[in-house]
């Protein structure tokens, strides 16, 4: 199969870039579940930009950098910013209905910020990015789509990038393509607890990894402080524009903790907020408090505000505006990934990443809220200005592993190595971290896990999506682990006991 362009991940980032490359050439989307099963699917709050006359550039820049404690790579952070109002109007050229007053966008307010610069729609501003883009996608003769399509690896020879290798339709396929472009999210699924879809296994920085890009950045993992506190897995999210709009936490005793921790309270930086819960959970649950005592949290306002919550919580047994919602805090979101420059490009030649799987530098040790949509949007906007519609020349022979049977007693042992890493993952490059741990038992563990791994698949003969998920899982574990123990101390997210 040949294209001129091949997209492995089907969020924001993917999406977006193949709309601006079919000006070009013929996009091929490959997607391992269905095109909609995405972390963009899952983001609640909305979209950060300088979108209203009070606020400026400066102001989210400094504000990028504050929460990402300085380790943010300033042009990027600039770039990004300069850029985002006009992405977020062409959301809204492509479909996308913000929520509005009077003709103005209505804004919103999350951790970090020190105004109100979110653009939303209610609580499912992912959700409805992704089924606007999806439909435009769809829509575009040009773009062709791939569902329950896997990728097992790259075609790579002296570091320039040819395509990939994929599992459909239970066959491995070659794609040959012009340029190759990662867009796979984040890692999530490499802990026991997490907000992420199960999509979320790390594929898009292993396989780059393997292909010869840097990485960098990997210890800064975000963890989202208020998942709810429930055994479902992913962690359901409570977004953190309820506490933009008033909402507060409370520990067991009935205290608002957050009050005298941080200026911004409530609102304090995700890293922040995350750790204050983790410690106050030691001495009992944490609750987040939506009831009449923060002022206009009727019945009525949170469920025309937060449709998507309200009923999720109301099915859980919570009534928003009047029950205490117990809270949790669970991995959300990776600040670093695959190095690339301002345009996505990776080092490797014809190789792009955007979204989650990349480092571009703007999240520093630890992201602004909604600063990732905008990131996704901004950076594969730009690639359009580096995309060439040249001729593929490769022909050198591509070997292809055997695939094995879906319940075969590999798979299962492969997925119950899963298990293994996401509690390995959970218990040592979790929100507090000890380094000599990390070095002593956790990279022996994952090693272990890796070898076995290693020798399952018979030196890569044998494979199936789960075998190779699951490999995914513990290369990035392990170069997460490693990150963690050369990151001596505190910053941002990666906080050291």
């Amino acid at each position: 199969m040949l294209t001129n362009f091949l997209v492995i991940g089907s969020g924001i980032s993917g999406l977006n870039f193949a709309l601006n490359a079919a000006k070009k050439g013929k996009v091929l989307i490959v997607t391992k579940k269905k095109i909609i099963d995405t972390s963009t699917n899952y983001a609640q709050g909305g979209i950060a930009a300088v979108l209203d006359k009070t606020d400026d550039i400066k102001q989210h820049v400094k504000d990028t950098l504050e929460t990402g404690a300085y380790h943010n790579n300033k042009k990027a952070v600039e770039f990004m910013v300069k850029n985002s109002t006009s992405a977020v109007h062409r959301l809204m050229d492509l479909g996308v209905k913000f929520a509005k007053e009077n003709g103005e966008l209505k804004l919103t307010q999350e951790g970090g910020h020190h105004h109100r610069r979110i653009a939303y729609v209610g609580d499912y501003t992912g959700k409805e990015i992704e089924r606007i883009l999806v439909k435009r996608v769809k829509d575009n003769k040009n773009i062709t789509i791939l569902e329950d399509a896997f990728a097992l690896k790259l075609i790579t020879k002296t570091k320039a990038c040819f395509g990939a290798q994929i599992i459909h339709k239970n066959k491995i396929k070659t794609i040959l393509a012009n340029q190759t472009i990662i867009a796979t999210g984040g890692i999530g699924q490499l802990y026991e607890f997490t907000t992420n879809p199960p999509i979320s296994t790390g594929d898009g920085i292993a396989l780059g990894v393997s292909a010869g890009c840097k990485t960098d950045d990997l210890e800064f993992i975000q963890f989202h402080p208020t998942a709810l506190e429930t055994n479902s897995y992913p962690r359901f999210l409570v977004s953190e524009t309820v506490r933009g709009e008033g909402a507060k936490l409370i520990n067991s005793k009935g205290e608002y903790f957050m009050e005298t921790l941080h200026p911004l309270k409530d609102l304090a930086p995700r890293d922040i907020v995350a750790r204050e819960i983790y410690a106050q959970m030691k001495n009992g649950p944490v609750f987040l408090d939506c009831t009449t005592k923060c002022t206009k949290h009727s019945a009525k306002f949170l469920k025309n505000r937060f449709p998507q919550i309200y009923k999720q919580l109301l099915k859980d047994g919570y009534k928003m505006e009047k029950d205490l919602i117990p809270v949790t805090p669970a991995a959300h979101y990776i600040c670093g990934g695959i190095v690339t420059d301002l345009y996505g490009r990776t080092g490797i030649k014809n190789l792009f990443a955007f979204g989650e799987v990349t480092c571009t530098g703007v999240h520093g040790a630890n992201r602004l809220a909604s600063n990732s949509l905008l990131e996704a949007l901004v950076f594969s906007n730009q690639i359009i200005k580096k995309l060439k519609k040249s001729a593929t020349k490769f022909d050198d022979k591509i070997s292809s592993p055997k695939l094995l049977p879906k319940n075969s007693p590999t798979t299962k042992l492969a997925l119950h190595l899963k298990q293994q890493i996401k509690h390995l993952m959970w218990q040592y490059a979790g929100i507090i971290r000890n380094r000599s741990l990390i070095k002593k038992e956790a990279i022996p563990q994952m090693q272990k896990i890796l070898t076995k791994l290693f020798q399952l698949s018979q030196n890569k003969i044998l494979t199936n999506q789960t075998l190779t998920e699951t490999e995914n899982m513990a290369k990035v574990g392990i170069l997460i682990l490693q990150a963690a123990y050369h990151r001596q101390k505190s910053l941002g997210c990666h906080f050291v006991d």
